[in-house]
C-alpha cells in the first residue's frame, strides 16, 4: 500500500485539470478514497490510516480464534487470596510498617507468648450476645493485648492469605508512612507489654515476658594484684552487638565478652587492697533466655556531625548458633569462653539485617498446637465468613464478565466479517469508535460522528484518513446497539468542500508564478490616480498570509478532530483558539485606523498598481480596499492635533515642575528623620509612590499622564490619623513615606491638589527636662489602627497559597551566612526609566487623579490602604534567585514533611537526609506547617544534605548518615 502522502496526492490529482465548476461525483468519491482496494489479513500487517476501506489491524486479532476466558476480565482469582495448606498468614505493609509486622511474626512464633496472651481477660465479652456476636457492629479491641490476642488468632486460623494490622498500629499511634528504628520499637513494646502484663493475676501471664525474653549477666571486675573478683549482676532483654570490622556474628559476640584492662587513670579501687590497681573487667553471661533477641548495631553516633550512621556491613550468621562456649558455669573455666564456637550446616551473609532472633532448641515443642480462646475463634469465624462472602461476590463478578465477553465475542467473529462495504451500499464510521468497539477493556459508547463534520454538517474530506468504510448491514446493526449519530451515506460525501478544495488547491499551484508576477509589478511606479494602498507589512508577507488562508480549512479540521467514541472537544477551548485567530491581523488590516478607515501615518503604507492590487485581491477578497485618492481618517486627524497639542502641554508642565523641584526629582539633599537637620523644625510627608509616579510623568511627559494629586490619605487610617510612628518612618516604614522641605511644600502647595497636610515637628522639652527632644506628628499616630495593620501584615504572611519560596543548597560544608542569597546589583548602565516596572494598558492607580481636571482624589478604606501598602513594598520584598537555588510554590497550612517531599523531588534529597533552615533557625518539627515555623512568601531556606561517609574501621563498608529523629515521640509506646 502506498504511504499515506501518497494517497493524498492520488486523491486530488484530477484538481490539477479540472475547474471547481467542473467537479462531477466520480470526483467527489475519488476525493473520499472509495476507490482504494480493501487490504487483506494476512497481507497488510497495520492498519492503513490513508485507506478508509482497510479493516486490518484496528484491534479484531485478539477477537479471532479461540480465548482465554480470563482476558475477559481483570479480576484476580479470589482463591490467590486464600491462604495455602500448611502456610502462614501474612501481614499487610501499610507504607513504612515492614519493622511492625516483623516483630509481630516473631512474637506470634513464640507459641508461650501467643498462649499467655490468649489467657488474659478480655472486655470481648461486653461485645457479645447471649447467643453470639452482636451482627451489626465490627469488633474493636481496647487494650494493646485485645490487640495482639486477635492479631494472633487471625494469623493462627484465618481463612485469608494476609491480614491488616493497621488497627493495632492505630492503637500504637504510629505514622504508618515514617520508618522507624526497628530496635527501638522491639525494646519499647516489651517494656509496655511488660508493664501490662505485670497488673494480671496469672503469674504465667504476669511472668511471661521475663520468662521468655529476660536473661542475666555480670559485670566482673579482677584485681590484678590480688585476684579479688567483684560481681555486678544485671539483666538483659537482648545483646547490643557492635558490627564493625566485623564480618562474623560469632566475632561479634566474642567481642561484647572480651576483656578490658583498667590501666593508669582508669585503674580499678579494690576494697581489699584498699587502693587503685590494674585490673580487668569483662561480661559473663550468666543465664540466657528462651528467646535471645541479638541487635545488630548499624546505627552507630558520629560525634562531628551528631546524626546517627547506617554501617552496610555484611556479617556472615548461621541458623544454629551454639552459645555453650559463652556461658560460664560453675564447672567450667574461664579460658572456654575463647573457644572457636561451632557453627551449623546452613549460614547466611547479610548487610541490611539488624535483628537476630534464636530460640532455645531445648524450649522448642514443634508438636504443640495453641487453642484459641472460644471468643475469639467466634471473631475469626465471622472474618472467615465476610472472606468467603467477598470470594464469592468476586467469582460470580469475573464470571459475569466472562459471559459479557463470550457474547461480544460472538458479536465481534458475526460483525467484523460482514463490516466491509464491497459493492454495496455503504456507511463510514470512526476508525477511532472501532478501535473502543474492539478494546475489551472500555464499554463502548454511542457513535458520535460530530466530529468530523464539515460546516455543511457533511463529512470532511480531510476526516477521511482516520474513518472507515463499513457495509449498511453492519452500520445497522452498530446503530440499533449502540446508538449515536448522525449516520453517514453516501448522500454525506460534502460537494461544496470538495470544489473548495480544488479551487485552493488551484491556488496553491498558481501562487508560486502569482508571487514573481506582483513583485515584478511592485518595481513599476504608479502615476495618477490608479493605484491602490497596501500595507508594508502586508506586502513583506502576503504569500506567507495567501498560504495559511488556503490552508485555513485544514486548520479548520485539526480544531473540530476530537474523541469519536461519545466525547468532543470543549467547546470553551474552540472558542479561545478561533478569539486568537480572529486577533490576528489580516491582509492589509495593518493600515486601518482604530475607527476602520485609512491611517493617516503613510510609512505604514505604500501605492501599488492596479494590476497588483488586482492579483493580490484573488487571494484575499476581503481585505479592505483604498483607492490613491482615499481620505485618512477625519478622526484620527483631530485626535492627532490634539495629540500633539497635549504633548506639547505635557512637556511644559513637567519642565514647569522640575524647574520648581530639581532637589525632589533628583533626589538630592534629601532630609533625614534619624538625622533630623538644624535648620529647620517642620518636615513635610507624602507618599513615596507619589513621589515615584510624579518622576515618571516629568521623565516622559509624552508618555505620562500628569500627576495632579498628592494623595496622602493613602498614609492616614479611615480616622484621619497617622499609620506610621517616628520611629518605624526611621526603619522599616521609611520606604513607603519621602520626607519634605518647608521651601519644597509651599511648592508642592501650588503645583498640585493637597488633600491632607501631614508633618512632623521638632520641639524641645518642658522644664523638667529642657535638653530632651520632641517629635510630634500632625495629625498624630491613630494606636488602635496602627496595631491593626501590623497584625494584618502579620497574617498576610501567615496565610498564604501557592507562594514562592526559594531553597538555597549548600554543598562541600562551606560556612553559610545569614544573608546567603544577596539582591544582585542593577548594572549602572541601565538606566532610571528600565527600572521601571511598566503597568499594563488601561491600569489606573486607585489613589491619585491623574486626568487634566485635577479633581481630588477621594478617601479610601483601610483594606485600599492595605492594598496599596503591599503594592508600594513589593519590589522591596522580591527576592532575586541565584545560582544553585530552586524556586518552589507553597502554601502557609502544608507542613514541613510535605515540604521536605517537594524539595526532595527538586533536589534528589531523601527527607531524612535534609537539614533544613531558615535564618538561623533549624527546622525539624515535620508536623508542623510552613507558617507557624515562619517561613514566608520570598523566603530563602538553606538544605544542607546529609551525605554518605565511609566507614574507616572497614573500608569496604559505607555508611549512609541519617538526620537525628524524634523517634517515638508522641505515640503509644511512651504513653506508660
Amino acid at each position: 500500500m502506498a504511504p499515506r502522502l501518497q494517497l493524498e496526492k492520488a486523491a486530488w490529482r484530477w484538481a490539477e485539470t479540472v475547474r471547481p465548476e467542473e467537479v462531477s461525483q466520480e470526483h467527489i468519491e475519488t476525493a473520499y478514497r472509495i476507490w482504494l482496494e480493501p487490504c487483506i489479513r494476512g497481507v497488510c500487517r497495520r492498519n492503513c490510516k490513508g485507506n478508509p476501506n482497510c479493516l486490518v489491524g484496528i484491534g479484531e486479532h485478539i477477537w479471532l480464534g479461540e480465548i482465554d476466558e480470563n482476558s475477559f476480565h481483570n479480576i484476580d482469582d479470589p482463591n490467590c487470596e486464600r491462604r495455602k495448606k500448611n502456610s502462614f498468614v501474612g501481614l499487610t505493609n501499610l507504607g513504612a510498617t515492614c519493622y511492625v509486622n516483623t516483630f509481630l511474626q516473631v512474637w506470634f512464633l513464640n507459641l508461650e507468648l501467643r498462649q499467655a496472651l490468649y489467657l488474659c481477660p478480655s472486655t470481648c465479652s461486653d461485645y457479645m450476645m447471649g447467643d453470639g456476636i452482636q451482627e451489626e457492629k465490627d469488633y474493636e479491641p481496647q487494650t494493646i493485648c485485645e490487640h495482639l490476642q486477635y492479631l494472633f488468632a487471625l494469623l493462627q486460623n484465618s481463612n485469608r492469605r494476609y491480614i491488616d494490622p493497621s488497627g493495632f498500629v492505630k492503637a500504637l499511634g504510629l505514622d504508618t508512612g515514617q520508618q522507624q528504628d526497628a530496635q527501638e520499637f522491639s525494646k519499647l513494646f516489651m517494656s509496655l507489654l511488660e508493664d501490662t502484663l505485670s497488673k494480671q493475676k496469672n503469674p504465667d501471664v504476669r511472668n511471661i515476658v521475663q520468662q521468655q525474653f529476660c536473661g542475666e549477666y555480670a559485670y566482673v571486675t579482677v584485681c590484678n594484684q590480688c585476684g579479688r573478683e567483684s560481681k555486678l549482676l544485671s539483666k538483659f532483654y537482648e545483646l547490643e552487638l557492635n558490627i564493625q570490622g566485623h564480618k562474623q556474628l560469632t566475632d561479634c559476640i566474642s567481642e561484647f565478652l572480651k576483656e578490658e584492662k583498667l590501666e593508669g587513670d582508669n585503674r580499678y579501687f579494690c576494697e581489699n587492697c584498699q587502693s587503685k590497681q590494674n585490673a580487668t573487667r569483662k561480661i559473663r553471661l550468666l543465664s540466657l533466655p528462651c528467646t535471645l533477641n541479638l541487635q545488630l548495631m548499624r546505627f552507630v553516633f558520629d560525634r562531628q556531625t551528631g546524626h546517627k550512621k547506617k554501617l552496610n556491613t555484611y556479617i556472615g550468621f548461621s541458623e544454629i548458633l551454639d552459645m555453650e562456649p559463652y556461658v560460664e558455669h560453675k564447672a567450667e573455666p574461664s579460658k572456654s569462653q575463647t573457644r572457636k564456637p561451632k557453627c551449623g550446616k546452613g549460614t547466611h551473609c547479610s548487610r541490611n539485617a539488624y535483628m537476630l532472633v534464636y530460640r532455645l532448641q531445648a524450649q522448642e515443642k514443634p508438636n504443640t498446637t495453641i487453642q484459641v480462646p472460644a471468643f475469639l475463634q467466634e471473631l475469626v469465624d465471622r472474618d472467615n465468613s465476610k472472606f468467603e462472602e467477598w470470594c464469592i461476590e468476586m467469582a460470580e463478578m469475573r464470571k459475569q464478565s466472562v459471559d459479557k465477553g463470550k457474547a461480544k465475542h460472538e458479536e465481534v467473529k458475526e460483525l467484523y466479517q460482514r463490516l466491509p462495504a464491497g459493492a454495496e451500499p455503504y456507511e463510514f464510521v470512526s476508525l477511532e469508535w472501532l478501535q473502543k468497539w474492539l478494546d475489551e477493556s472500555t464499554p463502548t459508547k454511542p457513535i458520535d460522528n460530530h466530529a468530523c463534520l464539515c460546516s455543511h454538517d457533511k463529512l470532511h474530506p480531510d476526516k477521511i484518513s482516520i474513518m472507515k468504510r463499513i457495509s449498511e448491514y453492519a452500520a445497522d446493526i452498530f446503530y440499533s446497539r449502540y446508538g449515536g449519530g448522525p449516520r453517514l451515506t453516501v448522500k454525506a460525501l460534502c460537494k461544496e468542500c470538495v470544489v473548495e478544495r480544488c479551487r485552493v488547491l488551484r491556488l496553491k499551484n498558481q501562487l508560486n508564478e502569482d508571487y514573481k508576477t506582483v513583485n515584478n509589478l511592485l518595481k513599476a511606479t504608479v502615476k495618477g490616480n490608479d493605484g491602490f494602498w497596501v500595507g508594508k507589512s502586508s506586502l513583506r508577507s502576503w504569500r506567507q498570509l495567501a498560504l495559511e488562508q488556503l490552508d485555513e480549512q485544514d486548520g479548520d479540521a485539526d480544531q473540530s478532530s476530537g474523541k469519536m467514541n461519545g466525547n468532543t472537544l470543549n467547546k470553551d477551548e474552540s472558542k479561545e483558539e478561533r478569539k486568537e485567530e480572529e486577533e490576528e491581523l489580516n491582509f492589509n488590516e495593518d493600515i486601518l485606523c482604530p475607527h476602520g478607515e485609512l491611517c493617516i501615518s503613510e510609512n505604514e503604507r505604500r501605492l501599488v498598481s492596479k494590476e497588483a492590487w488586482s492579483k493580490l485581491q484573488q487571494y484575499f477578497p476581503k481585505a479592505p480596499e483604498f483607492p490613491s485618492y482615499k481620505e485618512c481618517c477625519s478622526q484620527c486627524k483631530i485626535l492627532e492635533r490634539e495629540g500633539e497639542e497635549n504633548e506639547a502641554l505635557h512637556k511644559m508642565i513637567a519642565n514647569e515642575q522640575k524647574t520648581s523641584l530639581p532637589n525632589l526629582f533628583q533626589d538630592k539633599n534629601r532630609p533625614c528623620l534619624s538625622n533630623w537637620p538644624e535648620d529647620t523644625d517642620v518636615l513635610y510627608i507624602v507618599s513615596q509612590f507619589f513621589v515615584e509616579e510624579w518622576r515618571k510623568f516629568v521623565r516622559k511627559p509624552t508618555r505620562c499622564s500628569p500627576v495632579s494629586s498628592v494623595g496622602n490619605s493613602a498614609l492616614l487610617c479611615p480616622h484621619g490619623g497617622l499609620m506610621f510612628t517616628f520611629a518605624s518612618m526611621t526603619k522599616e516604614d521609611s520606604k513607603l513615606i519621602a520626607l519634605i522641605w518647608p521651601s519644597e511644600w509651599q511648592m508642592i502647595q501650588k503645583l498640585f491638589v493637597v488633600d491632607h497636610v501631614i508633618k512632623i515637628m521638632r520641639t524641645e522639652g518642658g522644664d523638667a527636662d529642657l535638653s530632651e527632644t520632641q517629635y510630634i506628628s500632625e495629625p498624630k499616630l491613630c494606636p488602635e489602627c496602627r496595631e491593626g495593620l501590623l497584625c494584618q501584615q502579620q497574617r498576610d504572611l501567615r496565610e498564604y497559597t501557592q507562594a514562592t519560596i526559594y531553597v538555597h543548597k549548600v554543598v562541600d560544608n562551606k560556612k553559610v551566612m545569614k544573608d546567603s542569597a544577596p539582591e544582585l546589583n542593577v548594572s549602572s548602565s541601565e538606566t532610571e526609566e528600565d527600572k521601571e516596572e511598566a503597568k499594563p494598558d488601561g491600569e489606573k492607580d486607585p489613589d491619585f487623579n491623574q486626568s487634566n481636571g485635577g479633581t481630588k482624589r477621594q478617601k479610601i478604606s483601610h483594606q485600599n490602604y492595605i492594598a496599596y501598602q503591599k503594592q508600594v513594598i513589593r519590589r522591596s520584598m522580591r527576592h532575586r534567585k541565584v545560582r544553585g537555588e530552586k524556586a518552589l510554590l507553597v502554601s502557609a497550612n502544608q507542613t514541613l514533611k510535605e515540604l521536605k517531599i517537594q524539595i526532595m523531588h527538586a533536589f534528589s534529597v531523601a527527607p531524612f537526609d535534609q537539614n533544613l533552615s531558615i535564618d538561623g533557625k533549624i527546622l525539624s518539627d515535620d508536623c508542623a506547617t510552613l507558617g507557624t515555623l515562619g517561613v514566608i512568601p520570598e523566603s530563602v531556606i538553606l538544605l544542607k544534605a546529609d551525605e554518605p561517609i565511609a566507614d574507616y574501621a572497614a573500608m569496604d563498608d559505607v555508611m549512609q548518615v541519617c538526620m537525628p529523629e524524634e523517634g517515638f515521640k508522641g505515640t503509644g509506646l511512651l504513653g506508660h
